[in-house]
């Protein structure tokens, strides 16, 4: 057996860099400005911050879906780990053994290994899928046991989890660019720290009015705002929400992805809001800029905007809606606290919303004129949060460029 000794890190809450964030704690690293682990906070900021996106998709076969951005996405891992200065190891294997022996060698040298698996692979995320439908992401592995077939993993709950060395490699096979690979890293260079924090701003702040990918300046940064309200009210637009999510089902599915669909939507941004916060706060001692203290007020001010459109999305008022919020929030609070153990509580929680979606199948609760005043009251909350949004923009953007100081 080999466990990584003391191993007791499972503050990050994100694949990146709630995983970078924990690897970086185990490994004793502590950062310049504090002397304490380096914040996932810092990490999110160095990695580019946050962002908004928005978009829909309708599978054949699936239920159509909101995806809502609320981060960097674009190479996250590479760009902070780059931007820090933090060395990295990789280790490759095109078959399982290989991938195996490249495991308890990283373990074996002290180190926890950053490996890629399924999620929808792993037994204790509780989800379920098709041939067509993976979503692989980094995770941390800290222990393997042969004899009583074990893999101990932090994976975003506050306590570790276990698989089993099957379950393990058949998660990390799923996807052939990703397939064994394993990362060991470096701690970071001190003197990178501050040229990190600033470009990591200057990402957040060209997100918010440039498109990261052409021909989509409609569903990225403020603009992405004005568009999805437009679309939850126009009857016109091929991707309109009485188009893509007509009353019954499809219409539950835009809502309930919108506010929470594997770990992106609204409830992903009302923690990054937060979180961004809290870097610019530690940026502000970073780059001896007091007046980022006022950006990171105006991004709190960000998160109860948020958190009403939560409720706009999936009102108390509509009785289904309201309860299955509430089962959201509580199956994602059941992994935190006790990971792979809750496993059989959030199944139940999923048997009831499996049974509230067949309901709303066969009868959705509200008039056509109701479901129009509910797209209504979500596209004005919406309208609502681009304007905090923006105003946190402006204040971030004044304070780099040295107003307020």
């Amino acid at each position: 057996m080999t466990l990584l000794p003391d191993y007791h890190h499972f503050d990050g809450r994100h694949w990146e860099t709630g995983t970078i964030c924990n690897a970086l704690a185990y490994q004793g690293v502590t950062a310049p400005h504090t002397g304490l682990p380096y914040s996932e906070a810092l990490l999110l900021g160095a990695s580019g911050g946050v962002l908004m996106g928005y978009f829909s998709f309708a599978y054949h076969g699936h239920d159509p879906h909101v995806a809502l951005l609320s981060r960097n996405t674009f190479a996250p891992v590479d760009t902070m780990l780059s931007r820090l200065g933090i060395v990295q190891h990789r280790r490759h294997a095109n078959d399982a053994a290989r991938g195996l022996r490249h495991l308890r060698s990283v373990l074996e040298e002290g180190l926890p290994a950053l490996v890629w698996a399924d999620a929808f692979s792993l037994p204790y995320t509780g989800l379920t899928g098709g041939d067509d439908t993976w979503a692989n992401f980094p995770i941390l592995v800290y222990g393997h046991d042969s004899v009583r077939d074990r893999v101990w993993i932090a994976d975003r709950a506050a306590v570790g989890v276990t698989v089993t060395q099957a379950e393990l490699e058949t998660a990390r096979a799923r996807v052939k660019k990703d397939r064994f690979r394993i990362l060991t890293i470096d701690p970071p260079d001190p003197a990178k720290l501050a040229g990190a924090v600033r470009q990591g701003i200057e990402d957040c702040l060209a997100r918010y009015v440039t498109a990261p990918v052409k021909n989509a300046a409609a569903n990225f940064g403020l603009a992405a705002f004005e568009h999805w309200a437009a679309l939850l009210t126009t009857t016109t637009h091929r991707q309109s929400w009485s188009r893509v999510f007509t009353a019954g089902a499809s219409l539950y599915a835009g809502l309930t992805s919108a506010y929470d669909y594997f770990g992106i939507g609204v409830v992903a941004a009302i923690r990054d809001r937060a979180l961004y916060a809290d870097f610019l706060d530690e940026a502000g001692v970073i780059l001896n800029r007091p007046s980022l203290a006022g950006a990171a007020d105006a991004f709190r001010a960000c998160v109860p905007g948020w958190q009403a459109l939560g409720e706009a999305l999936l009102p108390d008022r509509i009785r289904p809606l309201g309860r299955v919020r509430e089962i959201l929030d509580r199956r994602r609070a059941l992994f935190v606290e006790r990971g792979g153990r809750s496993l059989v509580q959030r199944r139940r929680l999923d048997d009831r919303l499996a049974q509230i979606r067949g309901v709303m199948e066969d009868g959705f609760p509200l008039s056509p004129e109701g479901v129009r005043d509910l797209c209504a009251d979500i596209a004005a909350q919406v309208r609502r949060v681009g304007e905090l949004e923006r105003e946190a923009y402006v204040a971030l953007k004044a304070a780099m460029a040295g107003r307020g100081r």
